[in-house]
């Protein structure tokens, strides 16, 4: 059974980890470099995000989610626990709070795409280059509004 609930200081190390694990898992498009520079940034900023996390029985997340306001600024899932509903929890979570919830999605990150596709999001956008500058193209997503 999984539960949604809001992190704390001491899911820090976890979320982390949930972190480095997906991206190995879904962003083989990142070089090395780019890679460790965007850890180093994860890593001093996400544990004291305020974060959603999906937790699993032991309270053990599994999965996280970060909202700004309307805007879905992060999204990942364990790779032990991707396929299992733990997305699509997050996002209506999201949804019950943000009607006209937008984010966005490497562009090469075709099972994202996928992913947001299927529940509902359409591309409103393009950028060339992502939030810290570097060339990975992101798609601007909103939930249910044609582009």
């Amino acid at each position: 059974m999984t539960s949604i609930r809001q992190s704390t200081p001491a899911d820090g190390e976890r979320v982390v980890q949930i972190w480095r694990d997906a991206v190995d898992a879904t962003h083989d498009f990142l070089t090395a470099a780019d890679r460790a520079a965007i850890e180093t940034e994860v890593q001093a900023f996400l544990p004291a995000a305020p974060l959603w996390l999906a937790v699993d029985a032991a309270d053990r997340p599994v999965g996280f989610m970060l909202l700004d306001g309307a805007s879905m600024e992060a999204l990942f899932i364990d790779p032990a626990h991707r396929g299992t509903g733990i997305g699509r929890a997050l996002v209506e979570h999201a949804l019950e709070r943000h009607a006209a919830l937008t984010t966005e999605v490497n562009e090469q990150n075709g099972q994202a795409v996928g992913f947001y596709e299927r529940l509902g999001f359409v591309a409103v956008g393009r950028s060339e280059r992502d939030s810290q500058g570097r060339a990975y193209p992101l798609i601007h997503l909103r939930f249910g509004t044609q582009a």
